[in-house]
C-alpha cells in the first residue's frame, strides 16, 4: 500500500513540476502515473548500472555527477513514456533536482512514528 501511495505522490509531484518548469510536458494524470512508475523502475534497474560504470567520474566530481545520472534517467523516461516530454538536458537536470526535493518532502509526510 505504501508503494502505491509513493507512486501517486510522485505523480502529483510530476504534474506540479510540469506546470512550473517550462519545457516539461505531461499530457494528463494517467501519463503522470506512468512517468512515476517508469522513473521508479529506471531508478531500480538502470541507475545502479550507470552509477557503477561512471564511478570514476562520480569520485572525481565529488558526487556531482550523480545529478547528471538523474537527468539521464528523466530523459530516458521522456523517451519511453508517450505524453511526457522534456525539452533538453538542463531542463531534465532542473526537473530531476526539484523532483527529488518534492519527493523527499512528500515522503516525509508518510513517515510513521515509532513507539
Amino acid at each position: 500500500m505504501k508503494i502505491f501511495l509513493k507512486i501517486l505522490l510522485t505523480a502529483v509531484a510530476v504534474m506540479v513540476l510540469a506546470h512550473i518548469i517550462p519545457g516539461v510536458l505531461v499530457t494528463n494524470y494517467v501519463t503522470a502515473v506512468l512517468v512515476a512508475i517508469t522513473i521508479s523502475l529506471l531508478n531500480m534497474f538502470v541507475r545502479p548500472l550507470l552509477v557503477f560504470f561512471t564511478l570514476p567520474a562520480t569520485i572525481v566530481t565529488l558526487g556531482l555527477f550523480l545529478f547528471v545520472i538523474n537527468a539521464i534517467i528523466i530523459l530516458l523516461a521522456g523517451k519511453l513514456v508517450a505524453g511526457f516530454a522534456v525539452s533538453g538536458f538542463f531542463t531534465a537536470l532542473l526537473f530531476s533536482v526539484l523532483l527529488s526535493i518534492f519527493r523527499s518532502f512528500l515522503f516525509s509526510l508518510l513517515k510513521e512514528e515509532k513507539k
